[in-house]
């Protein structure tokens, strides 16, 4: 018994070298940050939307894009309309934007962006935007990519934001996810030189990225990690804009939450196994770059792994031992909530309406486990839609 609880106590340190690789790079978190340069605008851009039943939400993404503080004539905008069986591609006409029908081969949001990318590619654009219908970007959003792009940038993601974090206690739990990812993975990795990751809505490709790869091509539903691997194999680092905010809309319903975040668990999954074995090939013109990449694919297995062996030890443990591991979870629950405190701070929420959203983020945080665990084994294999309703931003913060 003794000699299995030494081997699995050294699985558990082999499973979280991962986690403490990761740790290490956020500290660049703290690297005093430099905007990027104002430069004249000059970037012509094509807008791709992807949209299936989004005709409700997508006036208010289109009046967005037309409100930029950017010159209008260089925006073009597109709605890739997908199987849609609303009025989506009228709606999208009726407000001036130019509609991409999709085929019936089409069948996930990767399809949807391989086509699309496929029927602009032949135009003259300079740069492709990417928006999720429910998505509102702040004014100077193209301007801030605009800037990136100038300065030399070849894929850049904006900050993204939970428009409607006042919504629910999930939809706020949400809001203070994608402020945590981004200060200790998106603003870091991208100050260490490496690449932050993608999450499907709010970035832009510069043409020459579309050009290397002959076109969007990825088979995962997680095809926003997977765009951002295949760049980092290939030498082109996605950068963090931490100027360029969206409002995304987020999922205000726990059950439904956790539906949609074991698609990405999954997603995650499915993504790392196709592309981990190249991110780590002597091949990568920028071999550290890719490998830190692939450091995320390898995490997502290694952190459910070492969950699971923690959980395999339990029937070794003295009865003290697990008296104190239950103390350590209750100052863990309270620490979580702390940290909810300065995640609402740092993303520009106002506490007074997010504090069932912080007593509650412990619950959130931990429903991640089982749904990591879950998608190790058993793959989804029915993508559900996500209903939107629309968001209200006015009056939110954006800055830094």
């Amino acid at each position: 018994m003794q000699i299995a609880y030494f081997i699995l106590v050294a699985l558990v340190a082999l499973c979280n070298l991962p986690s403490v690789y990761t740790g290490v790079i956020a500290l660049f978190t703290f690297k005093k940050h430099v905007p990027y340069p104002h430069a004249e605008p000059g970037t012509r851009f094509a807008v791709v939307i992807p949209a299936r039943n989004e005709a409700h939400v997508l006036p208010n993404l289109i009046r967005a894009l037309r409100e930029q503080d950017y010159p209008a004539h260089l925006i073009d905008i597109y709605v890739a309309a997908n199987h849609c069986t609303d009025d989506t591609a009228h709606v999208a006409g009726r407000l001036g934007a130019q509609v991409i029908e999709c085929p019936d081969s089409v069948r996930v949001k990767g399809d949807v962006l391989h086509h699309a990318v496929a029927q602009l590619m032949p135009k003259a654009y300079d740069a492709f935007a990417f928006f999720d219908a429910d998505n509102i970007p702040d004014r100077a959003f193209m301007q801030r990519i605009n800037d990136a792009l100038a300065a030399g940038e070849s894929v850049c993601r904006g900050r993204l934001k939970a428009g409607n974090a006042r919504d629910s206690w999930v939809s706020g739990c949400y809001g203070m996810y994608h402020t945590l990812m981004e200060w200790v993975y998106s603003r870091p990795h991208t100050q260490a030189g490496f690449s932050s990751n993608l999450v499907g809505t709010a970035f832009a490709v510069h043409r020459e990225v579309f050009e290397a790869m002959g076109g969007w091509n990825t088979v995962t539903i997680c095809e926003d990690s997977e765009f951002a691997a295949q760049c980092s194999r290939m030498g082109y680092r996605v950068a963090f804009v931490q100027e360029a905010v969206s409002y995304d809309e987020q999922v205000s319903g726990f059950l439904t939450s956790l539906r949609q975040r074991r698609r990405w668990c999954y997603g995650m999954i499915q993504a790392a196994r196709h592309m981990t074995p190249s991110m780590f090939s002597p091949k990568c013109p920028r071999k550290g770059m890719a490998r830190d990449f692939g450091m995320v694919f390898v995490l997502s297995h290694s952190a459910p792994l070492a969950t699971l062996l923690s959980l395999a030890m339990l029937p070794m443990q003295p009865a003290s031992m697990l008296i104190l591991g239950a103390a350590g979870l209750a100052l863990s629950a309270l620490g979580i909530i702390l940290l909810g405190l300065l995640l609402c701070r740092l993303g520009g929420y106002p506490l007074r309406d997010m504090k069932l959203a912080v007593l509650m983020h412990p619950v959130f945080m931990v429903s991640w486990v089982p749904l990591q665990i879950s998608a190790l084994f058993w793959p989804v294999r029915e993508w559900s839609p996500i209903v939107h309703n629309g968001q209200d931003v006015p009056g939110m913060e954006t800055d830094i």
